[in-house]
């Protein structure tokens, strides 16, 4: 099978969705315990387990974490998709068990991921505590990292669906970084390795979403463990897992995601590494932030007694209610929004934007309104 056919054919059914806790990995990790590859490495604030996952006998050495942010769950999924393969016993996740070993966090910071929230339980971003260690959690990674001495490390992340692939006008579905090991964002022999890995995933990638890659900003922060574990020799490599077109749960990105953490390893398993690929990393766009949620274009609204006709742009924001995570909708920008795009576009063709209470779109008020007092737009989007 080549790595696409494997992208196609394995997915853990049982996870879905963007709400991904300890409860929904748990059994899985169990299941897939038949030789002492599952431990608790400590616990997180709220004492709840951190598991790490070990699997393969080679020697190249990869650490994988995720959901170091507790509501980015998409690598997550991604990840136990990786491992659903080299679980399977084929004759292809065999060649890739005897030539790594790979230590894997599905979730470093559980109680975030409990509390669908950025932070840990005393509201730390655990990627800005990689100096300090303040954390259990980031105590937990950096102690792995030093005793594993990975080769590579993987840290798999998600981000929000404002940003677009550059100029391309398509959504940064998957982005990545080489973090700068310096102040000065050069590139020396271990940024350089990281950076022929990626370049190798993005050309797989275009394959199947061209334009649709992104380059992460690499603006130095030593707090961030990417910039730390790249200041530390190991190359490093952050994926972006991000928005595919009517893909809020992230299940087409989980794809995304899981055959590049496979084409990553393919390349490494096939190539003796060359540092000069630099200039195509470069020319994978840089992530922009063009992208709103949903746009109209061309409302009138009755401004004082004027009527004008205007755009103007509306944002999710995620709220975890009963265990799922839903979206609403709320204004986010009235004007020309020149150079951005909406991942739903609608064209109100002069429509007379009106609700009960005011005559034009307040910013960070939920957007439920009506076009012309006929066509009801309830959360943002017209109901059928």
């Amino acid at each position: 099978m080549s790595i696409i056919e494997i992208n196609e054919q394995f997915k853990l059914e049982s996870v879905q969705g963007r709400y991904v806790t300890l409860k929904d990995v748990e059994p899985m990790l169990q299941k897939w315990n038949t030789n002492d590859q599952l431990k608790v490495e400590g616990n997180s604030v709220l004492q709840n387990p951190i598991y790490s996952y070990t699997i393969g006998t080679g020697k190249t050495k990869i650490l994988l974490w995720s959901q170091m942010h507790g509501n980015e769950s998409t690598t997550t999924k991604a990840l136990l998709d990786l491992l659903l393969f080299l679980n399977s016993g084929t004759k292809e996740a065999q060649v890739f068990l005897s030539h790594f070993t790979l230590l894997c966090f599905p979730i470093l910071n559980p109680d975030g991921a409990l509390a669908y929230t950025r932070e840990n339980a005393n509201g730390i971003d655990l990627n800005r505590d990689a100096q300090n260690l303040s954390q259990p959690e980031s105590q937990i990674l950096r102690k792995a990292f030093d005793d594993f001495q990975p080769d590579y490390c993987f840290n798999l992340h998600d981000q929000r669906t404002i940003f677009g692939a550059g100029n391309t006008g398509q959504p940064a579905t998957v982005s990545f970084l080489a973090p700068a090991y310096n102040q000065e964002c050069e590139y020396n022999d271990t940024r350089l390795r990281a950076v022929d890995v990626i370049v190798a995933m993005n050309n797989t990638l275009q394959q199947l979403i061209p334009n649709q890659v992104g380059r992460f900003d690499d603006a130095f922060n030593l707090n961030c463990v990417g910039d730390t574990f790249q200041f530390l020799a190991v190359p490093t490599i952050l994926f972006e897992a991000g928005h595919f077109a009517n893909d809020y749960q992230r299940e087409e990105t989980r794809k995304f995601i899981f055959l590049s953490l496979l084409a990553g390893l393919q390349h490494i398993y096939e190539n003796v590494i060359v540092n000069n690929k630099n200039e195509d990393y470069l020319r994978i766009p840089q992530n922009k932030v063009v992208f709103y949620d949903i746009v109209y274009k061309n409302v009138k609204i009755n401004y004082d007694g004027i009527i004008k006709s205007t755009n103007f742009a509306i944002q999710f924001r995620e709220r975890l209610i009963e265990n799922q995570v839903l979206f609403e909708a709320y204004f986010a920008e009235i004007g020309t929004l020149d150079s951005y795009f909406g991942h739903f576009e609608f064209d109100a063709k002069n429509a007379l934007y009106s609700n009960e209470e005011v005559s034009i779109p307040k910013l960070n008020e939920k957007a439920d309104f009506c076009l012309d007092k006929n066509i009801k737009i309830v959360n943002g989007l017209p109901l059928n």
